[in-house]
């Protein structure tokens, strides 16, 4: 194994998912060492042409992390781990929900608005429609540059259950719907997916009247702080302004996971610096440094 690369356990536990030679064409390279390829360029955030020679032609690496991004084999694996973890009650329900600001690099910039021929090495990707790519592909512009905002969802051990990617100046509440619409785990037999968590933990960003009446109206228990505008409205208005919300401190107090997925996710250089064009390509990123952290939890 090489630093940074697959456990052996973690290998025993994500080959028989992988895709399988069917015989037609020329054989594929070995996958682990093409994954741990993908893992050396994730943490090291290096160009592509510069993966070592030790795990093959580094368009052999590009092309199957793109590859596999395309046909979904990332977010496959990612979903395999997360269901067999619920399927013996190791998911925490009580999930917490933040966004981090990532920088990008100047690379990132400069995707094609058309042509189905990619913009990074290998020629390999899709241009997605639209009329700003900038927006597009999740990179928006501030005074300090060009920015990507990540939003998670993990749960209550800080492992990620949803990933959003959006331009760098978008708002926390905004995306909190596309957040929790990504909270999905199907159940190992028969049986709709778990999509709703217990309890909800968020900071003052998604503090709004309107959240906290759909997450009540769905079961889920709000744990956010009432910002403080908000309060002084309230008490200003008197009996019209209603009763204060519900708020544990004791709960609220386990929001610090989020933070720690976040510090966790950053190890990853390719994560805490945006090199990707695309953001199906960073999306991917993100993805499979996830299912690391998944897989580095301690089994039963």
């Amino acid at each position: 194994m090489s630093r940074g690369g697959l456990t052996d356990a973690a290998w025993v536990r994500i080959e028989p998912l992988l895709p399988v030679v069917d015989g037609r064409g020329r054989p594929w390279r070995d996958h682990r060492q093409v994954i741990d390829g993908v893992l050396w360029r994730l943490r090291t955030g290096a160009p592509w042409r510069d993966v070592p020679a030790r795990y093959g032609p580094w368009q052999t690496v590009y092309e199957r992390f793109v590859r596999w991004e395309a046909d979904g084999t990332w977010a496959a694996l990612l979903e395999h781990v997360r269901v067999r973890d619920d399927a013996v009650g190791r998911v925490d329900w009580s999930v917490s929900v933040d966004s981090t600001i990532v920088r990008a690099h100047q690379h990132a910039a400069g995707a094609r608005k058309r042509g189905a021929d990619g913009d990074e090495p290998g020629g390999v990707g899709r241009a997605a429609p639209g009329p700003t790519p900038a927006g597009r592909e999740g990179l928006g512009r501030s005074r300090g540059g060009l920015t990507t905002k990540l939003h998670l969802a993990v749960d209550g051990r800080g492992l990620p259950l949803s990933i959003v990617v959006t331009p760098g100046q978008a708002g926390d509440a905004p995306a909190l719907d596309a957040v929790l619409a990504g909270i999905r785990v199907p159940r190992p037999g028969p049986g709709r997916p778990r999509v709703r968590p217990t309890r909800l933990i968020a900071d003052r960003a998604y503090s709004s009247r309107a959240i906290r009446a759909r997450l009540r109206a769905a079961g889920v228990r709000v744990v956010i702080p009432e910002r403080a505008d908000q309060r002084a409205n309230r008490r200003r208005r008197g009996r019209a302004g209603g009763r204060p919300p519900a708020f544990d401190r004791e709960a609220y107090r386990e929001r610090n996971v989020v933070e720690r997925c976040f510090a966790r996710l950053k190890q990853f250089r390719a994560i805490a610096t945006r090199f990707d064009k695309l953001a199906a390509r960073y999306t991917a990123g993100v993805v499979l440094a996830s299912l690391i952290l998944w897989l580095r939890e301690p089994q039963p």
